[in-house]
């Protein structure tokens, strides 16, 4: 659907009920909001919009859904205590009275979870075995992701928002095999979770070396699926990708985990077919770049010192400086103010 500032919370709603939501989530179910959370600095399209947030919630109240509870997680480089304020998370949370667990403190904990499906990398990465957070099986969950290019996936959306919410703060020993580590998670998901659902923010979006260095973009659309792999195509596809090129949604559509080909989805409500908003995917930031390097180039040999050493502060260091110090500074604070300028800026200043 495409959308304005002024019908966006209801617009959230219809575009969930066009997807049929509630035949995927029961409802006598826990609801857990997977909350996205890519920067604990506000930057358009990079995290979890408030209005989706709240949209979301208010269609779930709207149609029964009481038992909701709003799932962040931090990463070794973002905050997500910080994050949730910075991007008005917890305005939400805390006006429409919805708890909140932040997965990677205490007291939550992480148990060990031995999947029924086949395994493509995680079991061999986690040969000690594969810990999730404690009380998400047999919850319900509605993944919140934002469409957006990624400088490691191409796209990210659905099923990379899983990938915070499942792994612990080694997930980055999954760099090298990202688009594997994500099949093999929605794997995990479709075991673990009753109904499975995931509402993309689309009003902003950003493309570039995403997440955290994109260019903003206002499509103003909303999409939603029961299917994580067709909703990740289908925004691939209206960014101007093809979605069978890229290797997780290839791998989970082969493995069938969900439809990945454009030409076998049902999409409803807005005519998408002449859809290509152009969106810039082969570029690198410096970090960016020095990363590829030493996941798929001829650094490799350094992947295990980097990542798995007493060195790993070093490379969280270098990661917060450059995108939190000067990345931030010299090209997004500019960005950001020129995008609170437009009406969904002023909608974000509202909250």
């Amino acid at each position: 659907m495409r959308s304005t500032p002024e019908t966006v919370l209801d617009d959230v709603g219809k575009v969930m009920r066009l997807a049929g939501y509630q035949q995927i989530l029961p409802a006598d179910t826990q609801v857990m909001l997977k909350i996205n959370i890519s920067w604990q600095h506000w930057y358009p399209a990079c995290s979890t919009s408030p209005w989706q947030l709240e949209g979301v919630v208010k269609t779930l109240r709207e149609d029964g859904y009481t038992d909701l509870v709003g799932a962040h997680n931090g990463t070794v480089v973002v905050d997500s205590y910080e994050g949730e304020v910075a991007n008005k998370h917890k305005a939400v949370t805390d006006k429409m009275n919805v708890p909140t667990v932040h997965l990677d403190v205490e007291p939550n904990k992480w148990v060990t979870y031995k999947p029924k499906g086949e395994m493509l990398v995680l079991d061999k990465i986690f040969p000690e075995g594969i810990t999730i957070p404690e009380g998400f099986e047999g919850k319900s969950i509605i993944q919140l992701p934002t469409m957006k290019t990624h400088v490691f996936t191409t796209m990210t959306g659905a099923m990379k928002n899983a990938f915070g919410g499942l792994l612990n703060r080694k997930r980055h020993w999954t760099h090298s095999v990202i688009h594997e580590t994500l099949v093999d998670l929605l794997t995990i998901q479709q075991e673990i979770h009753p109904g499975l659902f995931a509402v993309m923010d689309g009003t902003f979006a950003g493309d570039g070396p995403g997440p955290r260095a994109m260019r903003w973009h206002i499509p103003g659309v909303l999409l939603a699926s029961a299917d994580q792999v067709a909703i990740d195509a289908v925004a691939a596809k209206m960014m101007g990708l093809n979605p069978m090129d890229i290797k997780f949604i290839r791998l989970a559509h082969e493995r069938g985990l969900g439809c990945g080909d454009p030409d076998e989805i049902e999409v409803v409500g807005e005519d998408i077919s002449e859809v290509n908003f152009g969106f810039q995917t082969v570029q690198n930031t410096f970090a960016s770049r020095g990363q590829k390097l030493i996941y798929w180039g001829p650094l490799k040999f350094l992947e295990k010192l980097w990542l798995r050493s007493p060195l790993v502060p070093l490379a969280y260091l270098a990661s917060n400086v450059y995108h939190n110090g000067y990345w931030r500074t010299f090209k997004g604070k500019k960005r950001i103010r020129e995008a609170l300028k437009t009406p969904w800026g002023k909608l974000f200043s509202s909250y």
